[in-house]
């Protein structure tokens, strides 16, 4: 059933943050090739949604998706490894930070191509209640998924077709460099609502205020309902991308950033904790993600003889040269 545990539900935001900045570190000493997107500022998301899901129920992310693999239990040893490129990763080195995923929880995979995951979930989800399991879905996707036309598609079979996937886009107000204000006509919600699904705005920094609007809508799903969407209003502590901290792009302004920065998921779901669980808590992620680290760099980085193994689900092997 969902979690409600403040205690548990302040440790997925502080895994998160800490698994980025030291995801961070590691993209500084070259270990993760090609950087990332840091989830910097928007854990409360992430970790307030799937702490309203089952384990057996299903979630795509975005480019920006480590907060989403950790927040439905992937390994985070594993999952440095894979940021890492190493054969003990999710994806045994294979998919990097933009595609880790793991079938084991449900995880079916972050996605860089913007306004995919929704149109992925809805078809597993649907396949999967054709078979009668009792699942729903999850499916983040930021605000600059919201003109893409894959998106809208996901809308109209997911409302057509009565699919049980909540749709959270996680508006941090730009679009890489993009302001929603200028890319965005008429509202989010209102794109849901045009295709009869119902949506709601919610505090993105406040992982419980995400957690008790997505355990209404999962419990209106899972009872016959339809999709419905979140749209959870967050912002985005650090760069996009980590190549940001080169090349020092200038679209924010400094006081809007420090405004930001002042509604810290982490620091918001901390103050509901004594001081003595919360530093317990942060002790045991530290140690956790110290053990990560190790566990990543240690790991072996896969053999390039296999370079053309699991690209297919038969185990058929592509021919040389291909």
């Amino acid at each position: 059933m969902t979690d409600a545990d403040p205690v548990r539900l302040y440790r997925t935001v502080r895994l998160i943050r800490r698994f980025e900045e030291r995801a961070i570190e590691l993209v500084r000493s070259g270990h993760v090739v090609g950087g990332i997107h840091p989830y910097l500022g928007q854990e409360g998301i992430a970790a307030g949604v799937c702490a309203a899901l089952r384990d057996g129920d299903l979630v795509t992310g975005t480019h920006r998706g480590h907060g989403h693999v950790l927040a439905k239990g992937a390994d985070p040893a594993r999952m440095m490894a894979e940021l890492c490129g190493r054969e003990t990763g999710l994806n045994r080195g294979r998919g990097g930070s933009m595609h880790a995923a793991d079938l084991s929880i449900g995880v079916l995979g972050a996605n860089a191509i913007v306004g995919a995951a929704p149109a992925i979930l809805a078809g597993a989800v649907w396949a999967r209640r054709q078979r009668g399991d009792d699942v729903v879905g999850a499916s983040f996707f930021g605000d600059g998924a919201v003109n893409e036309g894959m998106l809208l598609e996901a809308f109209n079979l997911a409302a057509l077709w009565r699919v049980p996937v909540l749709l959270v886009c996680e508006n941090n107000g730009y679009a890489t460099t993009m302001p929603v204000a200028g890319a965005v006509a008429g509202t989010i919600t209102g794109r849901a609502e045009a295709f009869g699904i119902p949506a709601v705005v919610v505090d993105g920094q406040d992982p419980e205020q995400v957690r008790a609007a997505t355990a209404a809508a999962v419990a209106r799903m899972r009872d016959g309902g339809g999709p419905e969407l979140v749209e959870a209003r967050t912002y985005r502590f650090d760069a996009h991308h980590t190549f940001e901290h080169s090349v020092r792009l200038d679209y924010r302004p400094p006081e809007e950033v420090a405004a930001g920065r002042a509604r810290d998921p982490v620091l918001i779901q901390g103050t509901r904790l004594s001081p003595a669980d919360r530093a317990a808590v942060d002790a045991e992620v530290e140690r956790t993600l110290t053990a990560a680290v190790e566990f990543a760099l240690a790991s072996a980085e896969p053999d390039p003889a296999g370079a053309q193994d699991h690209l297919y689900a038969s185990g058929l092997t592509a021919r040389g040269g291909s």
